[in-house]
């Protein structure tokens, strides 16, 4: 027979049961709003809304902006053609900041008149959005249909007919900038992806000092960079024959490499039997894959190798590669001796230097 014994609180309370410790006291007390909805201010109507003559100015104002971007996208395209590329003002070039102030312009008077449109002219109202799911029900969806319908007929585009007309030649007049830059595409460039500044009789020379080069200034095994004189020449009135941008596009065909190996150890390619001076071979120095310049030379082997994706020649054996992305031998300059013993070409490259191209394997002109 068990028996419970039952201990009473010596306060004469009752303690509370483990249910009841376990389970939370209930609050039925609903909290309040933190904050009171303070609601909408009253609505105040602009002045635009009450007096006819500040909302026809108004219209005015916006229609101006709209007519002075379609005046300055013209003058974008005038200035394209009038202004000449190298004429500076204040120490900038004038074409490059003519064509910045008046794209730019048209661009900003076009967004501020928008701006001055829909704050002073559309319907003025406000609008509460509740809270909603990410997807929007069927109903929201044709009533979002309607308020845009509805917006649209708010922004009065179709009883302002000054605006309209004025907005749609601003936005219509700006494709006339991406038309006349496609003058930038062109000209083509012709035959003159084929040819270099290179001519029969022109001179070798170092292309740090200018001075033309004799066989014996280079050493078996030694490798030189060169270019033609003609960058170091100058016109009757003492101004060099090449300088800027002219320059710089010219050596990016015509910079060349000389190097000289024992005759016994060269193979020419194919008609390139006679192109060498004792052993003294000159070669384009642009890379035939991307084009860049190349000058890493071992001696011992004879390999000419580009630092920027490691395409290997073997000026040796007509500069064929032997590894790498490249493709193409590496173009071979014809030479000969002169009477007063200089090096010299004997004619342009017989073949396209630089990277490939899709018309590189067609006839020259």
């Amino acid at each position: 027979m068990s028996s419970e014994s039952h201990e009473q609180p010596t306060d004469g309370v009752a303690k509370p049961t483990s249910d009841e410790l376990a389970t939370p006291a209930r609050n039925d007390i609903e909290p309040a709003e933190p904050i009171e909805n303070p609601g909408l201010p009253e609505h105040l109507p602009r002045p635009t809304d009450v007096d006819p003559k500040l909302e026809k100015r108004a219209e005015r104002q916006v229609a101006g902006m709209f007519t002075a971007a379609i005046i300055l996208t013209i003058g974008f395209c005038v200035a394209y053609f009038a202004i000449p590329k190298d004429a500076e003002i204040f120490g900038w070039f004038s074409l490059n900041l003519a064509l910045g102030l008046t794209l730019g312009g048209a661009l900003f008077l076009i967004g501020i008149g928008a701006i001055q449109w829909a704050k002073k002219l559309m319907n003025d109202h406000e609008v509460i959005e509740m809270r909603h799911p990410a997807r929007s029900s069927d109903d929201d969806r044709e009533a979002a249909l309607e308020v845009l319908d509805e917006g649209v007929s708010d922004s009065g585009f179709g009883r302002r007919p000054l605006i309209r007309r004025s907005l749609i030649g601003a936005v219509a007049i700006l494709g006339l900038p991406a038309i006349v830059m496609l003058r930038d595409l062109g000209p083509l460039p012709g035959n003159k992806l084929f040819h270099t500044v290179w001519r029969k009789g022109m001179r070798v020379v170092n292309d740090v000092s200018g001075i033309p080069l004799r066989p014996g200034d280079i050493e078996v095994g030694q490798l030189v960079n060169a270019q033609p004189a003609v960058f170091f020449e100058t016109d009757s009135h003492g101004h060099a024959l090449f300088h800027g941008t002219k320059l710089l596009q010219a050596k990016a065909k015509a910079s060349v490499i000389a190097v000289r190996i024992r005759p016994e150890d060269i193979k020419p390619r194919k008609g390139q039997a006679n192109w060498d001076v004792d052993g003294i071979m000159v070669y384009s120095k642009i890379c035939t894959h991307v084009g860049c310049p190349i000058s890493l030379w071992e001696q011992q082997t004879h390999h000419l190798l580009c630092p920027c994706h490691q395409t290997t020649y073997d000026l040796a054996d007509g500069g064929k590669v032997i590894f790498g992305p490249g493709k193409r031998p590496l173009p071979q300059l014809p030479l000969a001796v002169d009477a007063e013993g200089y090096l010299i070409a004997t004619s342009d490259f017989h073949e396209p230097v630089g990277p490939s191209f899709p018309e590189v394997n067609q006839h020259r002109d």
